[in-house]
């Protein structure tokens, strides 16, 4: 069996195939190494490791759907008209907001005087710092959601619920971070320290948010990179201390069960059915 039949046999399972064992096969030698991950030549594993789920949407999406889910999968990624301004309000200040609140209650209950690290002023004044800031912020949302929601999502929501789909998805976007919590140095420049325990089911719960928003704005991929690329800056900018981030679970986990109890579980739309493209199987 060639590799095309091996992957379109094996749907929906071929993304996460590959999307893993790409990602793996750069990072695990990186992991065991234990050389410094910005160093050269191990950043070219780090990156090249990276691009495995851009790399897997578009061979899958190739493979399986060709010119008309390329054609869909652009619509998805330039189409504003498809985000209603009321989602275009959400995907711009969720974060900020959230993080905001919760660092109010942090205060209020004791967790801690100092909930939020704002970013360095120096880093706002250099214009190289600034565009690297506001590049890495969107590139890596836009490299990782092409595969997970431009190809992937629509496979698994075909099969299974909103919620199910979500979580599906969320579980295995987060075993694809794991080899970056052992990465020596890949956190060290950042007040980011994550411990699996909380961080893979903050992962899940956000796949769920970001599923909610996906699905109402006509599976825009451009809305879910939008709020990705908002998480991503908020965390920058305006992310928690070390010691919120087990807490900050907790308010992203009553976000979810908002969603899922008010918009229902089956398309989290209410009653509206699932927005799936006409070219994948149900």
């Amino acid at each position: 069996m060639g590799i095309v039949s091996f992957f379109r046999s094996r749907q929906p399972w071929g993304f996460p195939l590959l999307y893993l064992g790409w990602a793996y096969l750069f990072w695990i030698p990186l992991v065991v190494s234990g050389e410094h991950v910005w160093s050269f030549p191990t950043v070219i594993l780090l990156l090249l490791g990276g691009l495995s789920p851009l790399i897997s949407g578009l061979f899958l999406m190739q493979i399986n759907y060709g010119e008309v889910g390329f054609k869909d999968l652009y619509k998805r990624l330039v189409e504003f008209k498809r985000i209603n301004y009321k989602w275009v309000f959400l995907i711009l200040f969720l974060y900020p907001v959230f993080n905001v609140i919760m660092a109010a209650i942090a205060v209020l209950i004791g967790i801690t005087s100092t909930p939020i690290d704002f970013i360095a002023s120096e880093r706002l004044l250099s214009l190289s710092s600034l565009l690297m800031l506001l590049g890495f912020a969107l590139l890596f949302p836009l490299i990782e959601e092409v595969g997970l929601r431009g190809y992937w999502f629509d496979n698994l929501q075909a099969r299974w619920s909103a919620l199910t789909s979500s979580l599906i998805l969320g579980l295995i976007w987060g075993l694809w971070h794991v080899p970056l919590v052992y990465m020596t140095g890949y956190y060290a420049d950042t007040t980011f320290n994550p411990e699996l325990w909380w961080w893979i089911p903050s992962m899940v719960l956000t796949a769920i948010i970001s599923t909610w928003v996906y699905n109402n704005t006509k599976r825009s991929v451009l809305a879910v990179v939008g709020l990705h690329f908002m998480g991503n800056l908020t965390g920058e900018t305006m992310g928690f201390s070390p010691e919120m981030y087990p807490f900050s679970v907790i308010g992203t986990l009553i976000i979810a069960l908002i969603i899922i109890i008010y918009w229902g579980p089956k398309s989290l739309r209410k009653k509206q059915k699932k927005p799936l493209p006409s070219y994948i199987d149900r």
